[in-house]
């Protein structure tokens, strides 16, 4: 079988897990599988920026956070069906990244990381001064009336799972078609040597800018799609917290891999969910869990899977 097909098989299989486990999963895990497959959506937006194209951003919570409410405002304060609402989730995003693309990419390295965690504090900070709008910390439910979505009702926990499964396929797929396209192997070429790539007469600007653009868009899609499924906004999304996740995500399951980040979501959802059954210091074994996993596995789970033998993982 060649890495082509055994790549394919493997996706397929993914997916086709993740159907089945609805059949076999108790009510709270499938829950937890949907909210699961919308973050592991963020992840693989982050994956483009930081896994292929090697750029270490510390404030993808702007994006997340733009599609949510980009999403939820309209709906609440513009009375817009839940279909457009996701385009203008996804439009807001778009934008956001773009302003901060065109920006933050005039710093490399250490500046570049500064730079997109002042932008994401800053969007942190508007939320909370104009609180009148966006209901600040509190944040805001969205009505189970708004959330339909051709016909469907996504506040149902059956809708919600198909839905968020429907969702991330596509960006599964999609992710793993960017890999083997021209542009992928241009980011990855950048991500290894950006100066080898502009002697061969890439324009490594324009090519980050685009994955800036697709990966804030994507990240922005996810945080739509979390508050028509879950019909909940708030600030919290858009703290540090939720720009150190995404990352944690990646590194965990491995960063530049199409599979990385659902394995990372996967991993660290369960991870809390479990210890922090068992403590109040859950963090404390989190951490302890992740420093192992650093020292022992640092090119991420599905990373050392395909060092040590998988070669054809993509």
């Amino acid at each position: 079988m060649t890495d082509s097909r055994k790549s394919l098989a493997l996706h397929l299989g993914v997916v086709a897990l993740l159907a089945a486990s609805f059949f076999v999963l108790p009510e709270y895990h499938v829950g937890a599988l949907a909210r699961i497959m919308v973050l592991a959506v963020y992840a693989i937006g982050y994956n483009i920026l930081f896994g292929y194209a090697g750029l270490l951003s510390l404030g993808h919570a702007l994006f997340f956070a733009a599609g949510m409410y980009g999403f939820g405002l309209s709906v609440n304060l513009g009375g817009v069906p839940a279909g457009p609402a996701l385009a203008l989730g996804a439009l807001t995003a778009f934008l956001t990244s773009a302003v901060v693309g065109f920006l933050a990419l005039r710093t490399k390295g250490v500046a570049f990381m500064i730079v997109t965690l002042m932008f994401a504090q800053a969007g942190y900070l508007a939320i909370l001064h104009f609180g009148a709008v966006t209901r600040g910390d509190e944040g805001f439910v969205i009505e189970r009336a708004s959330r339909t979505l051709f016909g469907l009702d996504m506040a149902d926990d059956r809708a919600r799972f198909w839905a968020a499964l429907v969702l991330f396929s596509v960006c599964f797929a999609g992710s793993a078609a960017m890999v083997k396209s021209r542009f992928g192997r241009a980011l990855i070429a950048v991500r290894e040597n950006e100066e080898r790539a502009r002697m061969l007469g890439y324009d490594t600007h324009r090519l980050k800018l685009a994955a800036v653009l697709l990966s804030g868009t994507l990240s922005g899609v996810g945080g739509a799609a979390y508050a028509l499924l879950f019909g909940y906004v708030g600030a919290t999304f858009a703290t540090a917290q939720y720009s150190i996740f995404p990352l944690l995500w990646v590194l965990l399951g491995g960063a530049g891999t199409v599979v990385g980040p659902l394995i990372g979501v996967l991993f660290m959802f369960h991870l809390i969910d479990l210890s922090s059954g068992l403590t109040d210091a859950y963090l404390l074994i989190v951490g302890v869990a992740l420093l192992l996993l650093c020292l022992f596995a640092p090119k991420g789970l599905a990373g050392e899977v395909r060092a040590r033998g998988l070669r054809w993982l993509p």
